[in-house]
């Protein structure tokens, strides 16, 4: 879901999201963690972390059942009502939560967003479930039973968060037309000149790949790129697409502008140790 941290000072801004589903804003162990690491090595920065709901059983649930594009909505509107984010601010995305902070950048210019940090994020989508995040069990099944049912009829695009990123290269029609949400940041029926302008206002993408991932299938979307369309097999990188030789969204006047970084790691999903969260990542937050 949308859980942020939002951090902006003079100096710096930065805006976080869930770590995974099954996540909340408010979690000790993880976006509460992080948010707490980014404080004590930069003095002074101004960190706020998102609750989508009343409270934090709200916030978790809605990372599985509210619709992306409302919780888009929702955030963009916060964000113009902080006092503390009107210069500026940076944004770091963990796993869902890092195209949906690329959502705000292409659909909410004020605040005006700087970098982006997308740390296991999924641009391109995911065709699979092969080990889905979170505390329960039963959701996850619930989830695959879904999106193995019908991931583009509209009762599960609008009701489960997953769907709205599932990318099916065997259907790219019922994709490319039923989507609700990924299908329409993507520029995959037609180019919002927009969206592309927004995002080319970023002054760094950064993103990373967990070489070793296996909950996100294709890793290859993680660095932006995906399963050839008509087959399940071979993959192909951003610059090989058509998202990027037709440069719909502005990635390759931003690759060749050199704003876009492409940041790998060892380790599963989303593991990483705080010395290479330091030595790769604060970096981009100074």
């Amino acid at each position: 879901m949308l859980e942020m941290l939002c951090s902006c000072s003079v100096q710096v801004s930065l805006m976080l999201t869930r770590v995974s589903t099954g996540d909340s804003c408010c979690n000790p162990l993880s976006m509460g963690a992080i948010k707490k690491m980014i404080e004590q090595e930069i003095a002074g920065i101004y960190v706020l972390s998102l609750m989508i709901g009343k409270n934090v059983v709200e916030d978790t649930e809605n990372g599985f059942f509210l619709d992306v594009n409302h919780q888009v909505s929702m955030v963009c509107s916060q964000l113009a009502q902080d006092p503390n984010l009107q210069g500026g601010y940076n944004a770091m995305g963990f796993s869902q939560g890092a195209q949906f902070l690329r959502a705000v950048a292409q659909r909410c210019p004020s605040p005006p967003m700087k970098k982006l940090i997308s740390v296991g994020g999924q641009h391109q989508g995911v065709y699979g479930l092969p080990r889905c995040p979170g505390e329960s069990s039963h959701v996850c099944d619930m989830i695959r039973e879904a999106l193995n049912r019908g991931a583009y009829s509209d009762l599960v695009q609008k009701h489960l968060v997953q769907a709205q990123y599932w990318h099916d290269p065997l259907n790219d029609d019922l994709y490319k037309k039923h989507s609700l949400f990924l299908a329409d940041i993507n520029q995959e029926r037609s180019v919002n000149e927009t969206y592309k302008k927004n995002l080319q206002q970023l002054e760094t993408f950064v993103m990373v790949k967990f070489l070793q991932d296996s909950v996100v299938d294709p890793v290859d979307t993680e660095w932006f790129g995906f399963l050839k369309t008509g087959q399940a097999k071979v993959t192909e990188t951003l610059q090989e697409s058509d998202l990027y030789k037709q440069d719909r969204l502005g990635l390759a006047a931003m690759d060749k502008a050199g704003k876009l970084v492409f940041l790998a790691t060892e380790g599963d999903h989303l593991q990483f140790s705080k010395e290479w969260f330091d030595a790769n990542l604060l970096p981009y937050l100074r």
